[in-house]
């Protein structure tokens, strides 16, 4: 069985601000699937939950059906893992939908990683809110949703 690894990363520059979103994907140490993408005015926290999202579409997309999600949120992760509750309404709609995609796959961890070891996802999304577009290659394009239509 593959080792299937889900990296991701989301940031804003000001908070809320102009914000990015990036992931990788890596089957037994080769990275098969890697972008990043601008996505509006975001808060931090905001920004790392949609990487996640779009990560886990395009590693779905690709037909994997277990994942080791490695991320550099401790706030996503310790929430995702249930150490923390999910007081904000801005983030309720997208932790529901990492649930309702993790719930989908026939495994998954989730584990906090070091920033410097999630630095290629780090600079995807830097890439992405520097040229206000989309880097790399997904699987699943980027789609920008509204407020209020989060996914």
């Amino acid at each position: 069985m593959s080792r299937v690894i889900l990296r991701t990363d989301g940031g804003s520059r000001g908070n809320p601000g102009p914000a990015g979103v990036g992931f990788v994907i890596m089957v037994d140490g080769e990275t098969v699937c890697r972008a990043g993408a601008y996505v509006g005015i975001a808060t931090n926290n905001v920004a790392e939950y949609t990487a996640l999202v779009w990560g886990l579409e395009n590693l779905m997309a690709l037909g994997h059906r277990s994942v080791e999600v490695e991320a550099d949120s401790e706030l996503v992760v310790k929430q995702l893992l249930g150490a923390y509750k999910v007081k904000n309404p801005g983030l309720k709609p997208l932790f529901r939908r990492v649930m309702d995609l993790l719930g989908s796959l026939d495994g998954f961890t989730v584990r906090h990683i070091r920033r410097e070891l999630n630095a290629e996802a780090d600079a995807l999304a830097n890439e992405a809110m520097d040229m206000r577009t989309t880097v790399g290659d997904p699987v699943r394009p980027y789609e920008s949703r509204s407020e209020g239509t989060l996914f």
